[in-house]
């Protein structure tokens, strides 16, 4: 990981971890895989929802820090309608989702049905604007584009 890229992983997962209460807001929601990694359920699982993300843990209670800044980014930018799988409940699924995606990691994104990728992918997303570009895409106005008109009126 880069230096910029490192540092701003760090300060996510320490915010997060600070931050107290419930990592899961009102239209996050846990859901039960089903029990399959087949490619047909996994493609159906992707496109049940426009934003989808599989995970080690929930929002609540990620178990890897790469699921929590996953998480992090998501708060961030005011996601709050979103559908969590946990792996960790299903060892077909955490397989499954990394045949299906071809990408060997947990947290991975999927938005609009389209794989972003994982946690990585995301943070880069997050600093150079392209993840507000693709919320737009999506008919999610990132809050970060509120703070940022906030800060410049002042």
């Amino acid at each position: 990981m880069s230096g910029s890229l490192g540092r701003a992983a760090v300060a996510l997962l320490c915010w997060g971890h600070g931050a107290g209460g419930g990592l899961q807001g009102p239209g996050v929601r846990a859901a039960s895989s089903g029990g399959s990694g087949s490619s047909e359920h996994l493609d159906m699982l992707v496109k049940k929802d426009r934003v989808v993300v599989f995970l080690k843990g929930t929002p609540e209670q990620p178990q890897c820090g790469f699921s929590n800044a996953a998480v992090q980014i998501l708060r961030l930018h005011g996601i709050r309608n979103y559908v969590v799988y946990n792996v960790l409940d299903d060892p077909q699924l955490r397989q499954g989702i990394k045949d299906y995606s071809n990408w060997p990691t947990i947290p991975q994104v999927y938005l609009n049905s389209e794989f972003v990728g994982g946690c990585d992918i995301l943070l880069q997303m997050h600093q150079n604007g392209d993840l507000v570009e693709e919320l737009k895409k999506l008919g999610i106005r990132s809050t970060l584009l509120d703070e940022k008109k906030d800060q410049d009126s002042k």
